[in-house]
């Protein structure tokens, strides 16, 4: 039998492969201020891909990653510009260039990042990374956290730990109850379920004005279980909601928690990150006092989208969740455990070494650099609230719903007179399509809650670090625009600001 050798590449080789994909990179990100910034999606883009689902063959391919460059231009073509500086929709990441090359670098070394064990090198510039998040979010010493795939599985991971730990041994999970505010991310109710608990368990905890937790609300709620007999096992807060930012009040909600027995665990996946900068901190004063934080360093710290977090306030809630032992593991068995090994503190066994992204960025860019750019992102919010209001003085039919808790901006076309909901919704849906057609910038939308019901809401997520102030006077450019067209002349003083 002759040596199977096919997959096998030179140094040179290697270099020069990475060499023409990396060409192909850069002429993607210098071609980025030029794309339409919605990018391709929709029926006529997926018929477009479904002629991308070729077969494979035995040979490779002619030509080389060369001959198959346009198909991967064609395919990236084909999907949201997530990396664009006009892209305001959902929750922007940017996906930090440096980052890749910790990417290539790491897949090439291939090292396995599951025991510290096995690779104390990568696991101690992992187990760096996360002490540092830990500390500038506020935990002490006695603090850990493990990076995972995205916030949903840190906050599945958070609802394990917080089962373990709440719930007594042989406890009918049936009456373990989780609370969670009606604007909570849907990922809550989705790994309530794959804990094992009745998806039916999560009570939605009313808001107040700002669309924040009432705490009130919640110990009633956590009151009423306790007399029924249900265990409060977890209150999940938001450090910035995905429909308008809004910021929990985590210091009277950790009480109501803490006085009833229960976990309690921040979803920062969007909003956790500005902890790193001076306004951010101060507006998430408290979270700290959580027993867990989901942060997801591919939305607040610009990094590719593959990059989650979560910390706890103490190390032993992980362990004693996800620690596990294996007979095939025995030839670890005398190495002292000087450095955290993330497969203990985690579901992931098999996992990349993703610590990697964030550790090299840190690295050759300062963790400067971020605190700036969170710091932009948030000035950046407040400016587009601010042209919205001015638009709204000089006429213009727009409504600011709420002024900006983090980067979200969330906004409207202020009803017509004896306007009915369902026409007011159709209006701003086509309000929605004007903004974007020009393609400067790409917003999406939201239904946020109303006297009259569900009122279709345009909103606006300023997280790019590649979204600069040109974006958002574009965006309000294409907004007065759009309102003109959808409405036509307004007299001056109609538009409303709160």
């Amino acid at each position: 039998m002759s040596d199977s050798t096919d997959l096998e590449l030179s140094g040179a080789a290697f270099e020069d492969l990475v060499r023409r994909a990396a060409a192909m990179c850069a002429r993607a990100i210098d071609g980025l201020p030029d794309v339409h910034a919605a990018g391709r999606i929709g029926a006529e883009a997926a018929a477009e891909a479904a002629a991308l689902r070729t077969d494979f063959s035995d040979e490779p391919v002619e030509g080389g990653f060369d001959a198959l460059v346009p198909v991967l231009e064609r395919a990236f073509d084909l999907a949201l510009v997530t990396s664009g500086p006009g892209y305001l929709a959902y929750v922007p990441g940017g996906g930090l260039p440096v980052a890749a090359v910790a990417d290539l670098v790491a897949g090439v070394m291939n090292r396995y990042a599951g025991l510290a064990e096995a690779a104390p090198g990568p696991c101690a510039l992992e187990d760096a990374v996360v002490r540092f998040l830990a500390r500038e979010i506020g935990y002490g010493e006695g603090a850990a956290g493990v990076l995972l795939s995205g916030g949903s599985l840190a906050n599945f991971t958070a609802l394990v730990a917080a089962r373990e730990a709440c719930l007594p041994d042989g406890a009918d999970l049936r009456r373990a109850m989780v609370y969670a505010s009606d604007q909570a991310h849907h990922s809550v109710a989705k790994s309530v379920r794959l804990a094992g608990i009745p998806a039916e368990n999560v009570r939605a905890i009313g808001v107040d004005a700002r669309l924040r937790m009432d705490p009130s609300a919640l110990e009633t709620a956590m009151a009423e279980d306790v007399r029924a007999g249900r265990i409060p096992m977890c209150v999940v807060t938001s450090a910035g909601t995905t429909n308008t930012g809004a910021i929990d009040p985590f210091e009277a909600v950790a009480a109501v928690a803490r006085a009833h027995g229960a976990w309690h665990h921040v979803d920062g996946a969007y909003g956790g990150a500005f902890a790193l900068c001076g306004p951010g901190k101060a507006r998430l004063r408290g979270m700290e006092l959580a027993d867990s934080i989901t942060v997801d360093p591919h939305k607040g710290l610009f990094l590719p989208y593959g990059t989650g977090c979560l910390l706890v306030r103490d190390r032993e809630t992980l362990v004693r969740a996800f620690r596990m032992g294996a007979s095939y593991l025995q030839d670890f068995a005398d190495t002292p455990e000087l450095i955290a090994s993330p497969a203990h503190l985690g579901p992931e066994l098999s996992r990349p070494f993703r610590g990697l992204r964030l550790w090299l960025a840190f690295r050759l860019h300062g963790v400067a650099a971020f605190r700036r750019a969170l710091e932009e992102k948030l000035a950046l919010a407040e400016r587009l609230a601010e042209r919205l209001a001015d638009l709204a003085a000089q006429g213009v039919p727009v409504e600011l719903v709420e002024r900006p808790q983090l980067s979200v901006v969330a906004f409207r076309l202020a009803p017509g007179r004896d306007q009915s909901l369902a026409d007011a919704n159709a209006e701003n849906a086509a309000f929605l399509r004007e903004i974007v057609r020009p393609g400067r910038v790409f917003v999406s939308s939201t239904m946020l809650p109303s006297p009259e019901g569900p009122r279709f809401t345009v909103r606006a997520c300023v997280l790019s670090f590649r979204t600069h102030r040109a974006q958002i006077d574009a965006a309000i450019e294409d907004v007065a625009a759009a309102a003109r067209a959808v409405r036509g002349p307004t007299p001056a003083g109609s538009g409303v600001v709160v």
